[in-house]
């Protein structure tokens, strides 16, 4: 590529970036006036990731707080960060709750979910302004953040790969928007089988990857859950897609979810197809859909825009074949992206997870560049996981080989993966650790600290906690569901999860649950033992299943709305002087004597003084002026009061009237 080119590409003048050059470790000389292409990318990347850096520390400087950060005489706690960290784990280092550290990158323009990783230097600046000094700690061979590093290992994969062993392999396709808008109906009318039809809610609750045919050409789509419970979930499959489709109901427009789904797309750089669905509902009206989309960055072409648009129905199967025929189109466009070397080893991403009770380990991986193959061994992040003993494509049909773009189901791990992984066959498996590969339950028992979002400062006895217990299906929704609990905020409550995991509701749960009363076990599409549940009848420990991930969530902040103490609010009225004793009974007294100050109300709460000290409460029963009973009294008056409570009220008693409302309050679930 020309110099030109590239410094156009990055908004510099053709000097600047020459000068510049040797800062990143590139010495291609003053003159020249061509790179190539691999050296340019290199380039590219480098010189866009050092200007992210230094956009975010000067956003941070200028967000700094007084005391924290450059320039402060303040005293940083020192802190120990890996060379790479998941925002999940940094929060737990920080003893923050995971929403203010992800708050905190956004300031500097970075959009990151809980399980994103952070390089040492964004997280040091991140640390600093937060008040903490990072300092670079020991990568450990069995850290969870070791798995994490190798994200970007397939594209330093197939950039090493020479171009005139890379062919075109199929598209991969990832579907996004928000919940309820069609997404996976879409992609029932795209492959004519029902695949929501088995998902509890008709909302899709994992990750699936499925292949069709279009003229003589595969395409492999993603489909993501689009609730947004799953946002995780649907950064990964932006990942490791090629061509994005977002997808919009036409009477609905533009929601949180699709807003999400915008960021997510424009961040990974994704080539994308607009799928305005449910276009032959009448109140359907593309024109508003289409202005909303304006107004978030997204132009499409019929409005003057590079964003191709596609006027489809779900239901009715309306627009699907040009949808497919516009895939392909930015498939060719971007044709020189879309390819890879099906003759090497292969490697791909853990698109899904889990322990099945007959099969054992499996997990869903896309193979991203060479050719998969029966009995092929299997490394993660250079640890023997295994070796493929089976392979089903998205259909159940049995495999041999599964070459780029394909999604695979692969049975013979020793431990589950985790989602996000990445997968590849070594030149040699004696070069493979042999060590203890951790299972999905260890993994699981890793996502989170015990407390679930909850600050160092909130660790008060006043804080009262809805002890947990959680067992899932799949990491996915394991994580899905901890992200959740991470978005409760209160001050006097919270979520504990004291025990979490994969598989069904066994014994051990019971017990745990039992130790830590009151508390409540989940399944979320898992069952519970025969055993289990007569334990639980037994111990009077309360097991509930769901198969609607926000089904539960919804019943978590119900059972907390209850442990929340109502707010009181106390309102001054006045004070009253006695002066006088009529009659005495048991628990009620007549008294008379002058209001001092504001005004005495029939019915309202007294607080009864002698002296300096309070020594009781009551009620006014009633207000009597001259013969007649009033609702009020007001300053200056003389009258008698029927007083209602166990105080002995004596002459000289100062009686403080006020009024007490009754707030209910609910805890706070952050968008």
């Amino acid at each position: 590529m020309n110099v030109s080119d590239l410094a156009r590409r990055l908004r510099v003048t053709p000097s600047e970036l020459l000068e510049r050059l040797p800062e990143f470790g590139f010495d291609i000389g003053r003159r020249a006036i061509k790179i190539d292409d691999r050296t340019g990318e290199q380039i590219a990347r480098k010189w866009i990731e050092m200007e992210r850096r230094k956009k975010l520390r000067d956003a941070l400087i200028v967000e700094a707080k007084p005391g924290i950060g450059e320039g402060s005489t303040q005293k940083l706690k020192e802190i120990h960060l890996q060379p790479m960290i998941i925002v999940r784990d940094f929060a737990g280092k920080l003893n923050m709750p995971v929403t203010k550290v992800i708050q905190q990158l956004m300031k500097g323009g970075i959009l990151a979910t809980q399980n994103e990783r952070l390089d040492f230097e964004t997280a040091s600046i991140i640390a600093e302004e937060l008040g903490f000094q990072a300092l670079p700690e020991e990568a450990k061979g069995d850290d969870l953040a070791e798995v994490m590093q190798a994200g970007d290992r397939v594209r330093e994969i197939m950039d090493s790969e020479k171009s005139e062993d890379n062919i075109a392999r199929p598209p991969v396709v990832v579907v996004m928007g928000h919940v309820d808008h069609g997404k996976t109906k879409t992609l029932d009318a795209i492959r004519s089988t029902n695949v929501m039809g088995g998902e509890a809610g008709g909302i899709t609750q994992h990750i699936g990857a499925y292949m069709v045919e279009k003229k003589g050409r595969r395409i492999t789509f993603i489909d993501t859950p689009g609730h947004e419970a799953f946002t995780v979930m649907r950064s990964r499959g932006a990942r490791v897609a090629d061509i994005a489709v977002l997808v919009v109901a036409a009477d609905d427009g533009v929601q949180p979810q699709t807003k999400e789904a915008i960021s997510i797309i424009q961040a990974a750089k994704l080539p994308f197809v607009v799928a305005l669905n449910k276009m032959d509902k009448p109140e359907a009206d593309p024109d508003r859909v289409l202005a909303q989309l304006a107004e978030n960055g997204v132009t499409v072409e019929n409005w003057g825009g590079k964003v191709p648009l596609v006027k489809i129905s779900a239901k009715s199967g309306l627009g699907i074949d040009d949808l497919l025929d516009m895939i392909l189109l930015v498939a060719d466009l971007n044709a020189d992206k879309i390819v890879a070397n099906p003759e090497r080893l292969a490697a791909g991403t853990v698109i899904e997870a889990h322990v099945d009770k007959g099969e054992g380990p499996v997990a869903t991986v896309l193979v991203q560049t060479g050719t998969l193959k029966r009995n092929d061994y299997i490394g993660v992040a250079g640890a023997a996981y295994g070796r493929v003993r089976a392979m089903r494509d998205w259909n159940g049909g049995m495999l041999e080989a599964a070459p780029p773009g394909t999604p695979v189901k692969i049975l013979g791990f020793k431990a589950a993966p985790s989602v996000g992984d990445i997968l590849e066959v070594p030149k040699d498996p004696k070069t493979l650790q042999v060590k203890k590969v951790k299972s999905s339950y260890q993994v699981a028992s890793q996502l989170s600290a015990t407390k679930v979002a909850v600050a160092e400062e909130d660790k008060t006895e006043a804080k009262k906690m809805l002890n947990v217990v959680l067992k899932c299906d799949v990491l996915g929704s394991l994580e899905a569901l901890l992200g959740m609990f991470e978005k409760i905020q209160h001050d006097e409550i919270g979520v504990e999860v004291i025990k979490k995991g994969l598989g069904n509701v066994t014994e051990n749960d019971i017990l745990r649950a039992e130790d830590a009363q009151p508390a409540v076990v989940y399944g979320f599409n898992v069952a519970i033992t025969p055993q289990a549940a007569i334990l639980a009848r037994e111990k009077g420990v309360e097991v509930k299943e769901w198969k609607v991930i926000y089904d539960l969530f919804d019943d978590v902040v119900e059972r907390l709305n209850a442990m929340v103490p109502p707010e009181v609010i106390v309102t001054p009225l006045g004070e009253f002087m006695t002066a006088a004793i009529f009659r005495t009974e048991h628990g009620r007294m007549v008294i008379g004597g002058s209001v001092r100050d504001g005004k005495i109300v029939a019915g309202e709460k007294v607080r009864v003084w002698r002296g300096e000290e309070p020594v009781g409460e009551g009620v006014i029963e009633s207000v009597q002026s001259g013969k007649q009973n009033v609702k009020e009294a007001y300053s200056g008056q003389e009258c008698g009061l029927a007083f209602k409570g166990k105080v002995k009220i004596i002459v000289g008693d100062k009686l403080e009237v006020y009024h007490e409302d009754v707030k209910e309050r609910k805890v706070i679930v952050q968008r």
